[in-house]
């Protein structure tokens, strides 16, 4: 999941995201994820603030947060395609790696990384890099996933839960040794499924190669999300 060539074939284009992206339904209390972690960022901000949004993406998340008051974002991706699309929407979009940060240091005062920490080839370098150009005081804000995060629609498809190497489970630890406050936000989210081709579908996103038994009517299965805040 963190091979840089698996990486860069996933997100190639934002066909495989939105496939993901389409089925996520927010908690049973209405609660989004996406919401969220802005609402995080918006926390965090004291007036006029510098933001780095690393991983964003086709930019969905950098124009919300370019809107906030104040704000003067910066958003990074791997991706050419994804930087591309992120400065349609009128965004300060760059290509740059998180493990090789083209910024000075304390530049931030808000870092945000959405869902892609489990992607990165080298965490600890990345991570340290997040710190070195966040200023004093400034507050990392991250989200990722559980282990059980759809463990029961891939292990009905031949798979297994996918464990990562930042998710709900270890990501308190990992910011705690760069960081003195760790908070957490864990939400209970749902991927509905209208069909069985859509369900196969967001499988077949991925290149794993798992084959879910055919049903018929709609399903839905758990997800666990998991928004991080450290400063």
């Amino acid at each position: 999941m963190n091979d840089p060539e698996h990486v860069r074939s996933q997100y190639a284009t934002e066909d495989r995201l939105q496939t993901r992206r389409s089925v996520w339904q927010p908690t049973a209390a209405g609660m989004d994820p996406v919401n969220e972690a802005l609402n995080a960022i918006d926390r965090a901000l004291v007036g006029d603030a510098d933001v780095l949004e690393v991983g964003c993406g086709t930019g969905a998340m950098a124009e919300q947060i370019h809107a906030l008051p104040g704000v003067t974002l910066i958003a990074i991706d791997f991706s050419p395609r994804f930087v591309e699309l992120t400065a349609a929407r009128g965004v300060d979009a760059r290509e740059a790696d998180i493990c090789y940060l083209p910024f000075d240091d304390a530049s931030f005062d808000v870092v945000y990384a959405g869902w892609m920490l489990y992607h990165v080839r080298d965490l600890e370098r990345a991570l340290n890099e997040v710190r070195r150009v966040l200023r004093p005081g400034g507050t990392f804000v991250a989200v990722t996933n559980g282990n059980d995060h759809l463990a029961d629609l891939r292990i009905a498809a031949g798979g297994k839960a996918l464990v990562t190497q930042f998710s709900s489970e270890t990501g308190e630890f990992v910011l705690g040794r760069r960081f003195a406050d760790v908070r957490r936000h864990d939400l209970e989210t749902r991927a509905v499924f209208p069909d069985h081709a859509t369900a196969q579908a967001y499988l077949d996103s991925s290149d794993e190669g798992m084959v879910l038994p055919p049903f018929v009517g709609e399903r839905e299965y758990a997800g666990h999300v998991t928004v991080f805040e450290a400063r």
